[in-house]
């Protein structure tokens, strides 16, 4: 039973801290953040494992840990606010070109970040061809482009087909009007 309580409390430092450390430690990992997670997790490893290695040790811990887990992911779809809590909500870095530098500083992204981000995954050159960019809960940065026109979906553009194909046809049926 100790060995249950000291995985749930572990479990549960972990979460907040991630929490805390906000959405950008999680979605850009350097190298120095890698190493500390490594040694956190060799501290992790002998917080709840003690002296007790055995197989019987690691499958309770591995078992505590994955309910937790699904607890926690009950919790988030039936409760909006739990996952808020936990998650986190979208926060926009850039409206229409311009940097929101509180919200940046919240989330400890700079510039350069938002940059490479608009290069990488719209093939943007400057700040000003950024409509929108959003810090997700998962710690992504989404980019919208200025000029960003959805798509019209394929039961519109099938509609519009229709409609043109009853116009022409209406046209070459219909006497010239002009003679």
């Amino acid at each position: 039973m100790e060995l249950i309580l000291r995985a749930a409390a572990i479990y549960i430092v972990l979460l907040v801290l991630f929490r805390v450390l906000g959405k950008r430690s999680l979605a850009q990992l350097s190298a120095f953040d890698l190493v500390l997670f490594l040694i956190v997790s060799e501290a992790i490893q002998n917080a709840l494992v003690d002296e007790d290695k055995s197989v019987v040790m690691g499958l309770t811990v591995i078992l505590t840990f994955l309910l937790l887990d699904r607890g926690l992911s009950a919790l988030k779809r039936r409760y909006s606010g739990f996952e808020r809590l936990t998650e986190g909500t979208p926060l926009l870095l850039v409206e229409r070109g311009k940097v929101l530098e509180e919200n940046a500083t919240k989330s400890r992204i700079t510039l350069s970040d938002i940059l490479q981000t608009a290069r990488e995954t719209q093939g943007l050159e400057s700040l000003e061809q950024v409509k929108y960019a959003v810090m997700e809960t998962s710690g992504a940065i989404s980019i919208i482009p200025m000029d960003a026109s959805p798509e019209p979906s394929a039961g519109r553009l099938d509609a519009l087909e229709r409609k043109l194909d009853t116009l022409l046809a209406r046209m070459t049926d219909s006497p010239d009007r002009s003679a």
